[in-house]
C-alpha cells in the first residue's frame, strides 16, 4: 500500500465519525456515521431506520473524515472511495465502535453495519491553517 495510503488510513484512525455520500434514485445524499478502520477496510455503523444502507449496498460511495474542527494546527481530510456491502461485525468488533447512540432523531437507534473496500485513498493537508473566526456584519 502506498505510504500516502498508509497516513490516511493512520489518520482515519484518529477520528471517530465521517460522511457517507452516495446517490439514492439518482439524487446524491450524505449522512454522518461512526467508523473504524480494521484491515485496511471501513467499517460504517449507521442507523437502519433511515433506511440509506440500502440504497448504499453494492454501491459506490465516498467516504470522508477530517480534523476541521479539531483546534490542531495542521487540518487534514481523508476521503475513500469504495463499495459498500451490508455486513455483520464479529461481537469484537462491535464491541469496538463503543456505545450506540440512544435516538436518532428522535427513534431508537438500529444499527446496521457497511464494510468498505477503498479502491481509491485521498489524503489532503493544510499546514498551519487560521482557524477561522466568523464575523457577522449588520
Amino acid at each position: 500500500m502506498p505510504t500516502d495510503n498508509l497516513r490516511a488510513i493512520e489518520l482515519l484512525s484518529r477520528t471517530p465519525y465521517g460522511r457517507v455520500s452516495a446517490s439514492r434514485r439518482a439524487l446524491p445524499f450524505t449522512t454522518v456515521t461512526r467508523h473504524l478502520v480494521l484491515d485496511g477496510r471501513l467499517v460504517l455503523r449507521l442507523h437502519r431506520g433511515y433506511g440509506y444502507h440500502q440504497a448504499l449496498d453494492g454501491s459506490v460511495v465516498a467516504y470522508e473524515a477530517d480534523n476541521v474542527n479539531s483546534g490542531e494546527r495542521d487540518t487534514w481530510s481523508v476521503q475513500f472511495t469504495g463499495t459498500a456491502r451490508v455486513a455483520e461485525p464479529a461481537s469484537a468488533e462491535r464491541a469496538l465502535f463503543g456505545r450506540t447512540p440512544l435516538l436518532a432523531d428522535g427513534a431508537p437507534f438500529d444499527p446496521v453495519f457497511l464494510r468498505v473496500e477503498p479502491e481509491f485513498v485521498t489524503l489532503h493537508c493544510l499546514s498551519e491553517a487560521p482557524a477561522a473566526h466568523h464575523a457577522h456584519s449588520a
